[in-house]
Formats: C-alpha cells, structure tokens, sequence
C-alpha cells in the first residue's frame, strides 16, 4: 500500500498553555495534508479531479500522545480506507519515525460548488484514489485503523 507523506511544519502559536500542540490545531494538520494530497497531487496535468470542491461529513481523531512544539517537521501519512460513489475516507497518523501523536479519519464527499450539492468520485478521481487504498484496517473507525 502506498502512503502519501506530508512534512507538516510546526509553529510557535500552534501550542497551548500547557505546551504542547493544541488538540483543535491537529485538524488544520489534516486540512493541511488533505488538501495536499487531494489537490497539488492530483492526477494529470490540467485534469479538473478533486479541484471542483469538497465538503468534510466527518472528523474521528485519537490523541496518541502529547506532541511538543520543535522545529523539525512532523510526518502526516495518509490513505484511503474507503470509496464509495460520493464519498472516501482517508486515515491519517502524525508521527515521528518511532512514535505516532494522532491517528485520524475523515470523511470527504466531492462537492459541486456551482450547483450547491454534493457530486459523485469521477473514475479518473476513483483510480487516483485506488493507489492509496488500504481496506484492510477496520473501515467503520478510520482513527483506529493502522
């Protein structure tokens, strides 16, 4: 199964009173990583795939452990553990090469931004998102899965 990595830099805001890396921060991490994945990788040069919109149904996060601001980047990996018509779930971990901080899912669904509805996975869209694809964790908890 291939992986897609994102090195997602940290910042000094990014951390709470107590001095770690805030837990509502970790979703822009995702954000971060997604749109990455989704939209500056997308297949094809000029292809229209994932560029028309998406809307979030739903977040699932675990909090590992506590992670401390550095200036070395953390690593987000991410993958596909779902596709279905009109929607996918990507699983995320954010991690160092010897511990995980977070493990994560999100449930994107394609959306028509000139039409205000949500659109259906595109077979050029479904094949990109095949290469990512690991079905093989426990699909109804993304967060859990790896």
């Amino acid at each position: 199964m291939v992986r897609h990595i994102y090195a997602c830099p940290l910042r000094w805001s990014d951390m709470d009173a107590f001095g770690h890396v805030n837990n509502a921060v970790f979703v822009r991490y995702l954000e971060e990583a997604r749109i990455d994945f989704m939209f500056r990788l997308a297949p094809g040069d000029g292809s229209p795939s994932f560029s028309g919109g998406s809307v979030v149904a739903r977040h699932e996060i675990d909090y590992v452990r506590p992670l401390v601001h550095r200036h070395a980047p953390v690593t987000i990996e991410s993958w596909v553990t779902k596709i279905s018509a009109a929607s996918l779930t990507i699983a995320y971990e954010i991690k160092d090469e010897d511990q995980v901080y977070v493990r994560a899912s999100t449930v994107v669904v394609p959306f028509d931004l000139e039409a205000q509805r949500p659109r259906r996975i595109t077979a050029e869209e479904k094949a990109y998102l095949k290469e990512y694809m690991d079905d093989s964790a426990d699909s109804g908890s993304g967060a859990l899965a790896a």
